[in-house]
């Protein structure tokens, strides 16, 4: 089993919660790309987190985090700026995100920075996330995604308070349709979908983005479970388990990592039956991360999925 390179963004949340009657910020680390990486690594493949980090006191922390988890670091670098905050608010099944610090930390990483050798090597790229909004980084997931020999995976993870009206958004959709025309796998979800193609069932824009070039799609529903569309059958639904949901912060990313760490593990499956068990297995991830706070530290070993939800 080799490497996955994961390319994003790493920052600091600040979650909305309430804590002795008073409305408090509680911090954890986070970053969708981030999430992804740490949930790759818990379900035991080996990542690579590649971006910048900030110079400060949270930029260490990151580290700090990240290594103690086993995630690499040797692609990332240090920028010079403070972390990013995502001050995260809920007001309804999804969360919104506000994003503080300028420039962003994440944002001032460029082509030139990556270790072309850790591309090269790996058998799974990631690409998304806010990233994508950047010049300097879009640049620079461009050049990955040219140069990786071995799997390429992407998820867009729209986050709607960085695009600054419907030019960019437009704009954004001709980013996405750039990399899912040369991905194994493209994951995103059904608020990525309904601003991406607006009034376009989830099923039409599954087999929209395969028609593209992308192998497998998956769209995720919440707590309806996932649509699949994959070669050789027609798009199709995998229920999500239940479970006591209390955050829902991570579990996005979260299916992305199990799919990740399954195509380290195996490869991609042969038959569209392969994946949809593999779908399943990645929505009971969801699910126990959502029975936990937080997005980076929720993420479950193997272990701790099937004692969860064993038969």
């Amino acid at each position: 089993m080799g490497y996955a390179v994961v390319f994003g963004e790493a920052l600091v949340d600040l979650l909305d919660t309430e804590r002795d009657g008073e409305r408090v910020y509680r911090q954890a680390i986070g970053g969708g790309p981030l999430n992804v990486a740490v949930g790759v690594t818990r379900l035991g493949g080996a990542a690579q987190f590649v971006g910048s980090l900030g110079d400060d006191v949270l930029g260490g922390r990151i580290r700090g985090f990240l290594t103690d988890v086993g995630v690499g670091l040797a692609g990332a670098v240090t920028a010079p700026a403070p972390t990013t905050l995502a001050v995260v608010t809920y007001a309804g099944p999804e969360p919104d995100f506000r994003f503080y610090g300028e420039p962003p930390s994440y944002s001032l990483f460029g082509p030139d920075d990556l270790d072309l050798a850790l591309i090269e090597g790996a058998d799974v790229l990631y690409c998304g996330s806010i990233v994508l909004a950047k010049p300097r980084t879009l640049a620079a997931a461009r050049r990955a995604w040219s140069l990786a020999p071995g799997l390429r995976v992407f998820d867009p993870n729209v986050r709607p308070r960085l695009l600054d009206g419907p030019a960019a958004l437009d704009g954004l959709r001709e980013v996405v349709a750039e990399f899912a025309a040369g991905a194994h796998l493209v994951k995103l979800s059904t608020a990525d979908a309904e601003l991406l193609y607006p009034r376009e069932p989830v099923e039409g824009v599954a087999a929209y983005l395969r028609e593209l070039g992308a192998t497998t799609v998956v769209v995720t529903l919440g707590a309806a479970g996932a649509v699949l569309a994959t070669a050789g059958a027609d798009p199709v639904r995998v229920p999500a388990p239940k479970v006591n949901a209390i955050d829902a912060t991570g579990a996005g990313d979260s299916v992305m990592a199990a799919l990740i760490a399954d195509l380290l593990l195996d490869g991609e499956p042969d038959e569209p039956a392969g994946w949809v068990e593999r779908v399943a297995f990645a929505l009971r991830v969801a699910g126990l991360v959502c029975e936990s706070p937080g997005g980076a530290t929720a993420m479950p070993t193997r272990t701790e999925v099937d004692r969860r939800f064993k038969p």
